[in-house]
């Protein structure tokens, strides 16, 4: 599985970058192509779609399995990232370098590591002619970063007909590991997402001269409302996943765990505790605030965009409790994509247990909500069942969630090769 490194390392020098405009983003096809020369050089067919955009590729091949009762399992990638600025890292983002151990780029953790797991072994199977207990149907899309228009969601809505008999899906931000205590490893498998959503706040006042005195100034009710809503705490609310991970953690460590109070659990968790944090409760984090358009002018209108992710089932009380805190001067625009949430059992999550604990004896699976989205919220309108599983072993102080979208994102070697190794076991009996 040493080719597992090569393949990450190159798919990072293609500069994927997803600005979410247009006129700037860029690659995607040459990466997608890439994959598609890779799997074809295996044997495989492969279905190469852009969707109405020009460039944004997307890379689909079926492997067949042994039984056709059983329906068929998706692994799917995202091949785009998001921008990084080279003079902010210590190598450059695309130059996809590997050294001190790890595999360096944007990308690199979201999500281009998996994208080289699922294809080194694919080719493995298409060239030792593997048949899977099931048709396996691999993916690697474009857009995620933006939503997934021209990617998933386009596919799902133009191109349903290569997921035809897809019941299940594995991909990114789970069965990586995290170490809660000395030696004892939990490997977290993503079942539930929230739900994402995009609010745009809007305030009207009265223009005029900026040395004049102002009494409705649209700037001004604007960073109250957005300095409110920034400083409100939502409700804790324990959801399945959230409450099962929880109490695995306190067993495994010992800590009691308080469902009123879960700080003492979430302690345990090192930088981790932002992400599982996040789980516990709606947020909503402002953007973007745009106003004005010169530095003595008091502008009529003014505008603040917040990120806001919800626990499945909240979406009504949040934009209740969202009207009640930034007051009715303040107009409101939402659009919004829904949570993702299965059940943590099955003969899936079987496979994935016994395909990590055949390289990690002592480790634990938990189930957990992720506090971002992915693609998942595209492919579950096919209804399709969907888990986070991306097998990586790290390093006990590797804060591995700052580095999706981070500065100096990178992958262990090591926990390449340990993915790999997982996820073609875990793939030969799924």
């Amino acid at each position: 599985m040493d080719e597992v490194v090569a393949l990450a390392s190159e798919l990072i020098r293609f500069d994927t970058t997803n600005t979410g405009s247009p006129e700037s983003t860029r690659g995607e096809r040459l990466a997608a192509e890439y994959v598609a020369e890779r799997l074809e050089d295996a044997g495989y067919e492969t279905t190469y779609v852009e969707s109405g955009a020009p460039g944004r590729g997307n890379v689909i091949a079926r492997l067949p399995g042994a039984s056709a009762e059983r329906g068929a399992l998706l692994v799917h990638s995202h091949l785009d990232v998001v921008p990084a600025e080279p003079s902010e890292w210590s190598v450059h983002p695309f130059s996809g370098e590997v050294s001190g151990g790890y595999v360096w780029g944007r990308g690199a953790v979201d999500m281009k590591h998996m994208a080289a797991m699922s294809l080194a072994v694919a080719r493995r199977f298409g060239r030792d002619g593997v048949v899977p207990p099931r048709d396996l149907v691999f993916a690697y899309l474009a857009d995620e970063e933006a939503g997934g228009v021209n990617g998933a969601g386009w596919l799902v809505h133009h191109r349903p007909d290569l997921f035809d008999g897809v019941t299940e899906a594995i991909s990114e931000v789970g069965g990586f590991s995290l170490t809660v205590a000395d030696g004892v490893r939990a490997y977290l498998v993503e079942t539930a997402e929230k739900g994402v959503g995009w609010l745009r706040l809007s305030t009207r006042g009265t223009p005029g001269h900026g040395s004049l005195l102002h009494t409705d100034n649209a700037v001004a009710r604007l960073a109250a409302a957005v300095a409110r809503l920034d400083a409100h705490e939502f409700p804790l609310v324990l959801t399945p996943p959230v409450r099962d991970f929880l109490d695995g953690v306190s067993a495994l460590t010992g800590v009691p765990f308080d469902a009123d109070d879960p700080s003492a659990v979430l302690g345990r968790l090192g930088s981790v505790a932002r992400m599982i944090g996040a789980g516990l409760r709606d947020t909503a984090n402002v953007t973007m605030f745009s106003a004005g358009y010169k530095d003595n002018v008091v502008p009529s209108t003014a505008s603040a965009i917040f990120d806001c992710r919800m626990l499945p089932g909240r979406e009504d009380a949040f934009l209740r409790e969202v009207d009640a805190v930034v007051g009715p001067s303040v107009s409101r625009e939402w659009k919004s994509m829904p949570p993702v949430s299965t059940t943590f059992d099955g003969t899936l999550v079987d496979a994935m247990a016994a395909a990590i604990t055949a390289e990690d004896p002592d480790a634990r699976l938990l189930p957990y909500m992720l506090s971002a989205g992915t693609d998942a919220k595209s492919f579950q309108r096919l209804g399709i069942r969907h888990l986070g599983f991306a097998p990586l072993r790290l390093p006990p102080d590797l804060d591995f969630t700052a580095l999706f979208h981070g500065i100096d994102e990178r992958v262990p070697v090591d926990g390449l090769l340990f993915g790999a190794r997982v996820l073609d076991r875990f793939l030969r009996m799924c």
